[in-house]
């Protein structure tokens, strides 16, 4: 996993076969996603959203809970009846493992499909509320409510302000995708197996190894200063609705309610100004653009 080496690189080496190789490959990620998979790459906690409304906040985006984007692996054995299907621009079969990520490189999510949830806070931003927190993304993503894109073209000051923080911040995914693929390479190279679920499964278990790591060496850094919330609630405009529950008992008219007010476009573009406003007060003193 580490060196993404073909299955018999080491067949005379160590005497072990091809087959045998893929077999032990296949247990070791299945052993580590049943026993570190709960752990490791399970939704935030009402302890960890805070911190990354925390984090968010201090960083000019309140009630953001990370940044969200795609990275493409090339399926080289891909079956041919299938390979119309995975194709995209390039002309070659790709998985798509899309992810949310947090400033540390946590990877918080991997899934297949652009979230339609989102934690519910309590937060006030230029005066309004809003019921969602949101995700930082690049154009390719719907204008939803829970997704705050760039500002292409910036003209004036207050524009160029929001789009350098957006487009910083919102590197953040970009950068956990580039550790992980530098610390595994066989997600860096083409995929040379032919089972769908065995190459998920070895994604998962890569992600999963990532988090362990991030865990152990995030203690001895300290990329964002949080101390100003330390003093309780306060200090915050964004905090974690404790009453909300995703267990309630749900029906197709809430289901379709929580849909329309995820994907309104009306909220996302005045949140998207609320936030250039929030974001000048706060950065627009501080630089020359």
């Amino acid at each position: 996993m580490a060196y993404g080496s073909a299955a018999d690189a080491v067949d005379e080496y160590l005497c072990l076969g091809e087959s045998t190789a893929l077999s032990c490959l296949k247990h070791f990620t299945e052993a580590i996603i049943s026993l570190f998979g709960d752990e490791y790459l399970r939704r935030p906690t009402a302890v960890d959203l805070q911190q990354l409304l925390d984090v968010g906040e201090s960083r000019g985006f309140p009630r953001m809970i990370g940044s969200i984007d795609c990275m493409h692996w090339v399926w080289k054995n891909c079956p041919t009846a299938w390979k119309g299907q995975y194709t995209r621009g390039s002309g070659k079969p790709t998985i798509v493992l899309e992810a949310v990520a947090s400033h540390d490189l946590w990877i918080w999510h991997a899934f297949f499909e652009p979230p339609d949830r989102a934690p519910k806070v309590k937060y006030y931003v230029n005066g309004n509320q809003y019921r969602y927190a949101y995700y930082l993304t690049d154009g390719i993503y719907p204008k939803w409510a829970t997704f705050v894109q760039s500002i292409p073209l910036p003209q004036d000051l207050k524009t160029r302000c929001f789009a350098k923080h957006q487009e910083s911040v919102r590197k953040d995914v970009e950068r956990a995708f580039g550790v992980l693929q530098a610390r595994f390479a066989i997600v860096k190279n083409p995929a040379l197996i032919w089972d769908k679920q065995k190459i998920g499964n070895i994604m998962r278990a890569c992600i999963i190894l990532h988090n362990m790591i991030v865990e152990n060496e995030r203690d001895h850094y300290n990329l964002v200063d949080t101390t100003e919330f330390e003093q309780g609630d306060l200090t915050r405009c964004s905090q974690v609705d404790m009453s909300f529950s995703t267990d309630l008992a749900s029906n197709i008219g809430n289901m379709i309610g929580i849909r329309n007010e995820i994907r309104d476009r009306k909220t996302h573009d005045l949140l998207q100004a609320d936030l250039l406003e929030h974001m000048w007060h706060k950065f627009g003193h501080l630089e020359d653009y």
